[in-house]
């Protein structure tokens, strides 16, 4: 069972490009800009990264971003992560990008972090023939005139690898609706938006993304709060980006074991799995799946069903999710799998 999901083709929809980048890679870039960080080894960085609460998390993530100068500094960040995806067999990912961050530090312009990106996507696919789109993502906490920059960065990517405008950053005091006239633009635009909910924040929260027009919700999890929205999302079928790690060591829920991820699936609800800051909370996207079976005993029907889940939920076109879900169901079958969950 585990060499099975270890090897399983894989996508994941809710990661964040700048949490999910490794310390081995941030020390590289701060060595190479000569921006200090509290830490200079790799056994020093890796214990710095070691999460503790959120305050410490934000304190990492500005720091580390700092590093970040040029145009060439981001595509490796982004090469970087993605080798690490490839690594995993995720033949496909939605990446969480902000962007306006490395305008405000580095005066990084939409067009240079544009095409920085998309020399990295480029470089995947011919080095490791893998897949990835963009979701430019707005801080909450930001004002709406530099959402809308960002915004305005999404709308010009259409075309250009960007599938989504997304909402993320602190829930608590920053309501969607501070920033309605981005979604407003983005919809007008033809481009769609995912919007963080329902993870430090409640049903109300989730709510207010649905208003926004989102097609997805990012994490999603409180719901379990409010059965009317339970049965809202089970009949629009609205699907979840389930981070389980990440809500426990955020405390959203106490222990994994309280995790309401079995409780969501049993009450249908479109549930994908992903790992939003892997090192940050060190996982990753296959470690969540082995939390799964192990912690929650999902065999390999659940774990599978899954992934398929990710692909239909994805912003890839009819058709690519058709090849991909094929595609997959094939690997499915050829890897075989111990049903036993017991072997992880």
């Amino acid at each position: 069972m585990t060499d099975f999901i270890k090897d399983m083709p894989k996508v994941e929809l809710h990661v964040h490009l700048q949490g999910a980048t490794q310390p081995e890679t941030w020390l590289e870039l701060a060595e190479r800009n000569e921006v200090k960080l509290p830490a200079d080894t790799i056994e020093g960085m890796r214990d710095w990264f070691v999460f503790k609460d959120f305050p410490h998390f934000i304190q990492i993530y500005m720091a580390v971003c700092g590093t970040i100068r040029t145009a060439a500094d981001v595509e490796f960040m982004a090469r970087r992560f993605l080798a690490g995806q490839a690594e995993q067999n995720i033949q496909y990912t939605e990446i969480t990008y902000t962007p306006h961050l490395h305008y405000k530090i580095a005066g990084l312009d939409a067009r240079t972090q544009l095409d920085a990106l998309n020399k990295a996507r480029k470089w995947a696919k011919d080095t490791h023939d893998i897949d990835s789109g963009f979701i430019l993502d707005i801080s909450r906490n930001v004002t709406p005139e530099e959402g809308l920059w960002t915004t305005n960065m999404a709308i010009m990517g259409m075309n250009e690898g960007v599938v989504a405008l997304g909402l993320g950053g602190p829930e608590v005091g920053h309501p969607p609706e501070k920033h309605a006239i981005s979604f407003q633009k983005a919809h007008a635009a033809g481009l769609a938006c995912i919007l963080h909910a329902g993870e430090t924040e409640g049903p109300a929260s989730i709510w207010g993304a649905i208003k926004q027009g989102t097609v997805r919700i990012g994490h999603g999890v409180r719901c379990i709060e409010d059965p009317k929205l339970m049965a809202y999302l089970r009949e629009k079928q609205i699907p979840l980006e389930v981070c389980p790690t990440s809500n426990v060591c955020l405390k959203v829920f106490p222990t994994m074991e309280q995790h309401p991820l079995p409780k969501l699936i049993a009450e249908g609800l479109y549930v994908t799995l992903n790992s939003d800051d892997p090192p940050m909370f060190n996982t990753s996207l296959t470690n969540e799946y082995l939390t799964a079976a192990r912690v929650f005993g999902m065999d390999v029907d659940v774990l599978t069903g899954l992934v398929i889940n990710g692909v239909r939920a994805s912003r890839l076109s009819d058709a690519q999710k058709s090849e991909m879900e094929a595609k997959f169901k094939r690997e499915f079958d050829r890897l075989e799998p111990e049903t036993n969950t017991s072997a992880i």
